[in-house]
């Protein structure tokens, strides 16, 4: 009798589920604020990490930056700076103090900063000495970002296995180490937000990128099971958030086409719409976020559909073999580098 009782229970719990997701597609939840909390993005030199942390810096939050290229890392901080100096000016023009002697006193200086380490994140000891510096210099991470992905672009049986564990290391296991670094502290709080940037690619996969697509799918179901323990626990004040975009046009995969037909309805996204679709999700506690929505129906179709079906619609659309100009290109461009050294 108690397990029927809890299984009326639990159905009401799941259609009420479904009534409040739909309130938010009606209704937009008030974004929540991160000024002063420290935020943690990897690979924060370029493309989707640079905007992340653009658009974290305009909320006013303390930025931790990492990336491999130190030059780059360094380019992103001074975009970083600019837009707090920005803020207090802006602070300072709004509210003005009276000083002793009835002249206009500014505020104090904002008190945000930006701190930029070079580490590897597919070395797990450079992650935990990084992770270290970071707790002793800045504090304990509030937000942390795993953005940081690499693509070898090369058939199965022509990536070296040097290239396939890259790919693994950064794309898959670094979400562990730096989550092992900063969740502790986290837990003990019941306070904080782990984002996982993953790609529509760890959802459903394509022909041409096993590694990439197997590091995206391995980082999914981190995140999954990461998300799935913390509600065990009950640590309902940490927060995670899964980010897979369709094609993004960072450059990352230059070159990859489906069917010119269909292209212009489903062409590649602007780095920034899928930034500030990322942001909407993040600061409104959102699980995850599929841009565009149409992915979200991909993905339901090909987890219902029969194998032959999904290859079907593969091939319509020109998805099954999208990747292979990304690869050819990639292929000429590393011949073209080797002829140029005299290798």
């Amino acid at each position: 009798m108690n397990i029927l009782l809890e299984f009326f229970v639990v159905t009401f719990k799941v259609l009420w589920a479904f009534v409040l997701a739909a309130a938010k597609w009606l209704v937009r939840p008030k974004e929540k604020s991160v000024a002063g909390q420290v935020c943690l993005i990897t690979g924060a030199g370029s493309g989707l990490g640079r905007l992340f942390a653009l658009e974290f810096a305009r909320r006013r939050a303390l930025l931790v930056l990492w990336d491999i290229n130190t030059q780059s890392n360094e380019e992103t901080a001074s975009m970083v700076r600019h837009i707090y100096r920005e803020l207090a000016e802006a602070a300072a023009a709004a509210a003005p103090r009276v000083a002793g002697d009835g002249e206009k006193e500014a505020p104090p200086h904002c008190n945000l900063q930006v701190y930029t380490y070079t580490c590897d994140v597919g070395k797990r000891e450079n992650v935990y000495m990084t992770a270290e510096r970071v707790r002793k210099e800045v504090g304990e991470v509030s937000v942390l970002v795993n953005n940081a992905g690499v693509v070898s672009g090369h058939h199965l049986l022509e990536c070296p296995d040097e290239l396939i564990e890259r790919t693994m290391m950064v794309n898959c296991h670094a979400h562990f180490w730096t989550t092992k670094a900063f969740l502790p502290k986290m837990l003990e709080m019941n306070h904080g937000h782990i984002v996982t940037v993953a790609s529509s690619l760890g959802l459903f996969s394509t022909a041409g990128v096993e590694d990439y697509c197997a590091s995206k799918f391995g980082a999914v179901g981190f995140h999954e099971s990461l998300s799935h323990e913390l509600k065990a626990a009950e640590k309902d004040g940490i927060k995670t958030t899964l980010v897979c975009p369709y094609l993004v046009d960072t450059g990352m995969f230059r070159g990859c086409r489906i069917r010119k037909e269909i292209e212009p309805f489903l062409p590649p996204l602007k780095p920034e719409y899928c930034v500030k679709q990322a942001m909407r999700a993040i600061l409104t506690d959102q699980p995850m976020i599929c841009t565009p929505r149409l992915m979200y129906m991909v993905t339901f179709m090909k987890s219902i559909l029969p194998f032959e079906a999904v290859v079907c619609m593969y091939r319509f659309l020109g998805a099954d073999k999208c990747m292979y100009p990304f690869i050819a290109q990639r292929k000429q461009a590393t011949n073209n580098n080797e002829a140029k050294n005299g290798i």
